[in-house]
């Protein structure tokens, strides 16, 4: 059926070879024991990625333009697919574009006798063309988990905290939480995510947006002007404050501020006062009650309250650096320092995990959710508990604290 370089070389190897991902590690074993059936079964659930050049894709949006290449080893064309754990890091004019098996088994050239799984790799698999099989097998593919984790990876220090911050999105979208060299959606989606969802469509605009995101100044100010005047009522007194003492006590910090403005310049303030003060009287209640929902889900424990909401904007930012380096805004080291700066705001912020948790998913139920409860939240409490439970969760295998001197290892 194929012919895997992983099952001919590992014998000789003086080390074995460590699979980057729960998909190359079943791909591996597959084709050493010669189970096809198992492969097909693996190879149709994952994506497959096509290297191309970033030139030609710049050119013709929303194609995949195949690039056929011949092997000594074996007679007629190839055409060459990568799986996500084996993608080179983004360099140069060096891209790739994600598809899947059903999509090639679609359009496959009929001039292609071989697909080439890996090629030049250790879990190199050579299969001959035979697209109606690979549709079959397409209906019977094997579900990827959730939660996704690069092994040979960043998993443990400053680099892997800063992408941790992002693993409730990552998760969300069954992305592997501490790719660096992100290329996910591959290139040409990359780009068109950023354009659709965040207005970026060039490095200024990717700059900018990530610069915000990592000062927390996407979400709502008055969001966070609420919360701070709980903590502060709770430094004071030692508890939570009641619906009624936080609302008055938000009120006269608001009027105060006012004030001041008001003495400073001797003219009215340019806002209106009233409207502000009614906007934070209404946020409190939807706070309150995100909470009570938040604590009948299991996301909070006892009395236990949100600290703050700029985890919002801070596990944003940990994708967006990524997503930057996908969409080739950025480049490795710029990625690398926001995502360390990422981690060091979150850390400046919030006190565990579990605190950066709740704050990230208030913030996104506040932008999102209008107290709904739709899938803008249950999505969340799905995430929560997986990162809550699973062995390979970050939020599990990540310390919290970190030191600034730390040399980011694997």
């Amino acid at each position: 059926m194929g012919i895997s370089g992983a099952a001919g070389s590992a014998a000789g190897q003086e080390a074995p070879w460590r699979a980057p991902t729960v998909v190359e590690e079943r791909l591996y074993a597959a084709g050493a024991e010669g189970d096809w059936p198992t492969f097909f079964t693996v190879l149709a659930g994952t994506d497959l990625y096509f290297p191309m050049s970033r030139e030609l894709m710049d050119a013709v949006p929303g194609s995949i333009p195949f690039k056929p290449f011949h092997d000594p080893r074996f007679q007629g064309l190839s055409l060459a697919v990568f799986t996500r754990g084996m993608l080179t890091a983004p360099s140069g004019d060096h891209v790739f574009e994600r598809s899947d098996l059903k999509a090639l088994a679609k359009g496959w050239p009929k001039s292609v006798r071989w697909l080439a799984v890996n090629p030049g790799t250790p879990v190199e698999t050579f299969l001959p063309a035979d697209p109606k099989r690979w549709k079959r097998h397409t209906k019977a593919s094997a579900p990827e988990p959730q939660l996704k984790t690069l092994w040979t990876g960043h998993r443990y220090d400053t680099l892997a905290h800063g992408m941790a911050c992002g693993a409730m999105l990552m998760v969300n979208n069954g992305a592997i939480w501490n790719h660096l060299g992100w290329q996910w959606g591959g290139y040409t989606e990359e780009k068109e995510l950023l354009r659709t969802w965040w207005g970026v469509s060039g490095r200024p605009e990717w700059l900018e947006t990530t610069e915000q995101l990592l000062r927390g100044d996407v979400i709502s100010p008055a969001w966070e002007f609420a919360l701070r005047v709980r903590q502060a009522l709770m430094q004071e007194h030692g508890t939570a404050p009641d619906a009624v003492r936080w609302r008055e006590t938000a009120e006269r910090v608001l009027v105060s501020r006012t004030a001041e403005v008001v003495d400073k310049t001797g003219r009215p303030p340019e806002f209106d006062l009233d409207a502000d003060i009614a906007l934070v009287q209404e946020l409190i209640g939807r706070v309150l009650r995100y909470e009570a929902r938040f604590r009948a889900d299991g996301l909070l424990s006892g009395d236990s309250c949100v600290r703050s909401v700029l985890a919002w904007d801070f596990g944003r930012a940990s994708c967006m650096a990524r997503w930057g380096l996908g969409a080739r805004y950025a480049d490795l080291a710029e990625t690398e320092r926001a995502l360390l700066r990422a981690g060091e705001a979150s850390r400046q912020v919030y006190r565990s995990w579990a605190e950066f948790a709740i704050g990230f998913v208030l913030g996104r139920c506040l932008h999102f959710d209008s107290e709904e409860f739709g899938d803008w939240y249950t999505d969340m409490v799905a995430v929560h508990r997986i990162l809550s439970t699973e062995p390979e969760s970050p939020w599990l295998s990540v310390p919290w604290e970190q030191s600034p001197a730390d040399v980011p290892e694997r």
